[in-house]
């Protein structure tokens, strides 16, 4: 099975990512996940990058907040799709990592999801790994069918308890 691997720019990253890891569970994606800094351990993340595919792993997610580089600095050394999480950590709220990560320098990109959105890049690394795997794909389909599910749910409660005043 295709793995995934989660870099985390901080420990202190890990409780946004919690979403992703719970997301790519439920979804019976395997998915390993480590601590790496673009700036104080750059030997680290390009031996991650670099080692990735032989390693078994498919799609790259990494969490980073003030300036962001990891998402770039891994996809600097492979070329597995990496896709970034800004993390709201900077005194910005996380503007300073989301656009150093959307703003990547032609043919080295770096797919990005929404500041804090780390279940978003869980779902986007299984539409990715689902392209080649069908029972993935299947799982998908039903994890969004019980998304829309819940949604159908929480509109009838509402429908339900709304006000019957006439509206002319």
């Amino acid at each position: 099975m295709a793995k995934v691997g989660i870099v985390l720019g901080s420990n202190s990253d890990r409780e946004v990512m919690s979403s992703c890891m719970q997301t790519l569970q439920q979804l019976g994606i395997e998915y390993d996940i480590t601590v790496a800094s673009a700036h104080r351990t750059p030997e680290r993340v390009a031996e991650y990058a670099s080692s990735a595919a032989e390693r078994g792993i498919t799609v790259i997610i990494a969490a980073a907040g003030w300036a962001a580089a990891l998402p770039g600095a891994l996809a600097a050394h492979t070329n597995l799709p990496v896709i970034g999480v800004p993390i709201s950590s900077s005194p910005i709220g996380g503007l300073d990592a989301l656009y150093s990560m959307v703003q990547m320098p032609p043919g080295v990109p770096v797919a990005t999801v929404g500041i804090d959105t780390a279940k978003n890049a869980a779902i986007l690394a299984a539409q990715i790994l689902a392209l080649s795997d069908s029972e993935l794909a299947q799982r998908l389909e039903a994890y969004r069918a019980q998304m829309r599910q819940l949604v159908e749910e929480k509109a009838a409660q509402i429908e339900q308890n709304k006000d019957c005043r006439s509206h002319s």
